[in-house]
C-alpha cells in the first residue's frame, strides 16, 4: 500500500475503516478494507483505525486467561466486550482515520483528477436528529456526517463514489441532494453511493470474530463479489454476479449480490433509491428490464425465502414486525430486571467492601488480595448472584429470539424494497422528464466498474 507522499498522481480511491478506538475495530472490518484495497484500482491510500503503528485491531482470543474473580468483579461493575480480546497492529500500510487526515485527505483527492474518485467506508456511524446529520465514528472519537462530507465534495467538480457500511449509512443517500438537503433539489456535483443500511437501522458486519465462515454481513458479500469472490474465496461463477450482463462486476452489481446473500441485519440501500422515493410519483406496474439489479433481487431472494409475489412478502413482513415488536417489549421488561439486579447484588458487594467498584482506588488491590475467597462466594454463589444470572438468562434467550426473527425480518424487507423501487421506477420512467434523467444518472453512477 502507498502512502500519500508516495502517491504519483491523482488518488483513484480512499479507503476508510476502523473504529473510534481499539476496542471498536473489530477484525472484519480490516478484513474488508484488506478485501477492497486490493479490489479498487491503484492508486488509493488507505486510513484505518490509529494507522500502521497502532495496535488497534481487536480479534477474539477463546484462549486469554485472568483472574476468574477479578473477571467477575469487572462483569459486575463495567463491563465492556473487550477483556476476551487481543489487540494487534494492522495487516497492511495505513494511515490514522482521524477526522483531520479523513477531511484532509479528501479535499485533496477531490481537488484533482479526472476520473471519479471512490471512496469506501468501513466503519462504526451513528444517527442523527435527520439524515443528513449521520455520521461516521473516526479514530479519536470525532465524527463526518453527511452534511460535512457534501460540503467537502461541492467545494470540488471532481465525481465521488461513495461505499459505506456503517450502521445509518443510509443517511449518506442525502448526497443526492445538493447540500445534502431534500429542500435543495439536486446535487450539483455528480456523485452517487450505495449503502450497507437505510438512514434508521443499523447494520451488521464488526465482528471480532477472525474466521470469516462465522461472520456474515452486506460488508462481508460486497467486499468478496467485488474481487470476484464468494465468501469463502473461491471464484464467483461466472456471470453469477454480473447482473446488468456487461461482462464485469461493477459497484451495484457487488451490492445487488449482498442484498440477495447475506443472512445479517442490513436492508441496504443507493443514492437512486433515495431520489425515487423523494420524487413522489407514486406506483406503477413493475417494468424489469430497466432495473435487472432488482429483478434479480425479487427472484433469487424470493425463492430463498419461499416467498412467490409480492402480496406474500407484504404479509410475511407483517407478521415478523409484529413478533418483533412483542419480542422488544419483552426484552425491555428482562434488561430492566436484569439491572435491577445487578444493582442489588453491586450493593451487597459496596456494603461488605466498598472501594471494589473502582480498581484505581489506592486501597482496591489489598482489599480485593484479603477477602478474595469471600469475594467469588459473593460474585458467584450468593442470592444475589443466583437471581442476576437466572434474568441475564432470560435477557440473552430473548436476545438471540430477537436475533433470528431480525434476521428473517430484514430479509423479507429488502424483497418489499425491491417490489417498491420497481414500481416507483417505472412509474418515473414513464412520466420521464429532468427527474427520470437525473435517475438514470444515478443508477449508472452507481452501475460503474472501479
Amino acid at each position: 500500500m502507498v502512502t500519500p507522499t508516495e502517491v504519483k498522481g491523482p488518488l483513484r480511491f480512499l479507503a476508510i475503516g476502523g473504529g473510534p478506538s481499539p476496542e471498536s475495530t473489530e477484525v472484519s472490518l480490516e478484513q474488508d478494507i484488506e478485501l477492497v484495497r486490493r479490489a479498487l484500482p491503484p492508486p488509493g491510500v488507505v486510513l484505518f483505525a490509529g494507522g500502521t503503528r497502532s495496535e488497534s485491531v481487536r480479534e477474539l482470543d477463546p484462549g486469554l486467561e485472568g483472574d476468574p474473580v477479578l473477571l467477575a468483579l469487572g462483569d459486575l461493575f463495567a463491563p465492556r466486550a473487550g477483556r476476551g480480546s487481543r489487540y494487534r497492529a494492522p495487516r497492511f500500510s495505513a494511515e490514522r482515520a482521524t477526522l483531520e487526515n479523513v477531511e484532509a485527505l479528501l479535499s485533496s483527492a477531490l481537488a484533482a483528477g479526472d476520473v471519479p474518485l471512490i471512496v469506501h467506508i468501513a466503519a462504526h456511524g451513528d444517527q442523527g436528529p435527520d439524515a443528513r446529520s449521520n455520521s461516521v465514528a473516526l479514530w479519536g472519537g470525532h465524527s463526518l456526517t453527511v452534511a460535512r462530507l457534501a460540503e467537502l465534495h461541492e467545494r470540488h467538480q471532481r465525481a465521488l463514489r461513495l461505499v459505506a457500511t456503517s450502521c445509518f449509512s443510509g443517511g449518506f443517500a442525502e448526497l443526492v441532494f445538493a447540500h445534502a438537503d431534500p429542500n435543495a433539489g439536486p446535487s450539483s456535483v455528480p456523485r452517487c453511493g450505495l449503502f450497507a443500511g437505510t438512514s434508521d437501522r443499523k447494520t451488521s458486519g464488526c465482528d471480532p470474530n477472525p474466521d470469516r465462515r462465522m461472520q456474515d454481513s452486506y460488508s462481508l458479500h460486497f467486499a468478496h463479489a467485488l474481487s470476484g469472490l464468494q465468501r469463502d474465496g473461491t471464484a464467483l461463477p461466472a456471470g453469477s454476479a454480473d447482473y446488468d450482463q456487461d461482462g464485469k462486476i461493477g459497484l451495484l452489481d457487488a451490492h445487488t449480490w449482498a442484498r440477495i446473500q447475506a443472512v445479517s441485519f442490513d436492508v441496504p440501500t443507493t443514492t437512486s433509491e433515495r431520489w425515487l422515493r423523494s420524487v413522489g410519483t407514486g406506483l406503477a406496474p413493475i417494468d424489469t428490464a430497466f432495473l435487472p439489479e432488482d429483478s434479480a433481487v425479487i427472484e433469487q431472494l424470493g425463492k430463498a425465502l419461499a416467498l412467490e409475489d409480492e402480496a406474500a412478502v407484504a404479509k410475511r413482513w407483517a407478521e415478523l414486525d409484529q413478533r418483533l415488536e412483542r419480542l422488544s417489549d419483552k426484552l425491555d421488561e428482562a434488561e430492566q430486571a436484569l439491572a435491577e439486579r445487578a444493582a442489588d447484588q453491586a450493593t451487597s458487594v459496596l456494603e461488605r467492601w466498598p472501594v471494589l467498584d473502582d480498581p484505581f482506588h489506592p486501597g482496591f488491590a489489598l482489599s480485593f488480595q484479603q477477602n478474595r475467597g469471600a469475594l467469588s462466594a459473593a460474585l458467584t454463589g450468593s442470592t444475589q448472584a443466583r437471581a442476576r444470572a437466572e434474568a441475564g438468562e432470560r435477557v440473552q434467550w430473548l436476545n438471540n429470539e430477537f436475533d433470528r426473527v431480525g434476521l428473517e425480518e430484514a430479509r423479507v424487507l429488502r424483497l418489499s424494497r425491491a417490489y417498491e423501487t420497481l414500481h416507483r421506477a417505472s412509474a418515473l420512467m414513464k412520466k420521464g422528464g429532468p427527474q427520470a434523467k437525473y435517475y438514470s444518472s444515478l443508477v449508472a453512477c452507481e452501475r460503474a466498474v472501479p
